[in-house]
């Protein structure tokens, strides 16, 4: 249970880093291929472009469960309290439209795909398996929008909902406890 507790709390990271070391990886290998060999590796480009988009995808997920996206707070939390609430409802909501409305589109493209096979020009793999990104980015970012109001709301729905405590109150530890 401690294994899916800890991959529940570090997927997207995992993911990320992941990615990242293939990216380094596969630049420094055409790197030295090209300056040392003087041969071009033609795999390299393609890899490190599906490594980028997927940890692009998993980055915008993190950025949901930990509520790291672009908002302006301080605007929020000069807000009367219920009106702040709404405010962040409101735009959570809307947030949880559009990753529906985007995972049916990317259903619907990921159906084509699956139905006219398409392979990609360097490695020839199908492009259905690194465009899936596309629909599984957006339903775990929907999933992560609906953790974090579950988690506030068994937290007993005080203050914004996901939004750290601005005083520091609540330490790391008290968090990874709490998980």
């Amino acid at each position: 249970m401690n294994a899916l507790r800890w991959l529940e709390r570090h997927f997207e990271e995992l993911i990320c880093c992941v990615c990242l070391t293939i990216i380094s990886v596969s630049v420094f290998a055409q790197v030295v291929a090209r300056y040392v060999f003087e041969v071009a590796l033609h795999w390299t480009e393609e890899v490190a472009s599906i490594s980028m988009v997927w940890a692009v995808y998993m980055g915008a997920s993190l950025c949901v469960r930990e509520r790291f996206h672009i908002r302006i707070m301080v605007v929020v939390s000069s807000l009367p309290r219920g009106f702040g609430r709404i405010t962040i409802f409101a735009a959570d909501l809307a947030w949880a439209l559009f990753c529906a409305f985007m995972i049916k589109i990317s259903w619907d493209y990921l159906a084509v795909l699956w139905k006219f096979t398409s392979r990609s020009p360097s490695l020839g793999i199908d492009q259905f398996y690194p465009q899936s990104v596309l629909l599984f980015g957006y339903a775990l970012m929907l999933i992560r929008l609906i953790q974090v109001y579950v988690d506030w709301y068994r937290g007993g729905a005080e203050g914004l909902p996901g939004m750290l405590d601005e005083d520091g109150d609540k330490s790391l530890e008290d968090e990874e406890a709490h998980i």
